[in-house]
């Protein structure tokens, strides 16, 4: 006959407690129970009440091939009940580990929470960091703007100031010009007169040499 531990719930609603019981593991779950060896109280805070098992009987249906189920064999574990099946499962298990991560793959609830959470960190960061970055880029794209600006401001004003310094010299240089051709030309006006006045001046010297 099969024989397996298993644990049947009999609380009540929103308060579990369970039964350890020894079934025919021909017989659907929660069946025929052969058996009962104790009861798991998941509420109860008393780690002596928490658990109560006939540690003698477990022992002798365990030597006798019962099987106990993943459940019930953490829980003798924890009471510090040791069994093969335990073992062989830890040395499956730990083969299977092995054998998964050499695969590249997870295999506990536990790996996989914790992959998800260093996924999730690295996610976060990468997106902490291209904010950053995209922050620094148009805080420098805006200083550069500035910087382009404020030089392209410098430059008008300094071409400006130029150009007037440019169209001063040009004025003053024309009218200096101007000037000095209106002088020119008035010297070359008033030279005439004054040798005329002199021609006069050199008759009448005449004339009166004559008289004499």
């Amino acid at each position: 006959m099969a024989v397996k531990l298993r644990m049947m719930r009999i609380g009540r609603r929103h308060r579990p407690f369970f039964r350890i019981n020894v079934v025919d593991s021909r017989t659907p779950r929660d069946g025929k129970i052969l058996e009962k060896l104790g009861h798991y109280d998941p509420i109860e805070k008393d780690p002596a009440k928490q658990l109560v098992l006939n540690r003698e009987r477990v022992e002798f249906w365990i030597n006798q091939g019962a099987i106990p189920s993943d459940t019930v064999s953490q829980i003798l574990l924890r009471a510090g009940l040791k069994h093969k099946y335990a073992e062989e499962k830890t040395v499956r298990r730990t083969r299977a580990r092995t054998l998964a991560h050499a695969k590249g793959k997870l295999f506990t609830k536990t790996e996989r929470i914790a992959a998800e959470k260093v996924a999730k960190a690295a996610e976060e960061k990468a997106k902490a960091q291209a904010e950053a970055k995209a922050q620094a880029e148009a805080k420098a794209a805006e200083e550069k703007a500035k910087a382009d600006a404020k030089a392209k401001a410098e430059a008008e004003a300094k071409a400006k100031a130029e150009a007037e310094a440019k169209a001063k010299a040009e004025a003053e240089a024309k009218a200096k010009a101007e000037a000095e051709a209106a002088e020119k030309q008035k010297e070359e006006e008033s030279k005439p007169t004054e040798d005329k006045a002199q021609e006069i001046s050199e008759a009448n010297d005449k004339v009166e040499t004559d008289e004499k």
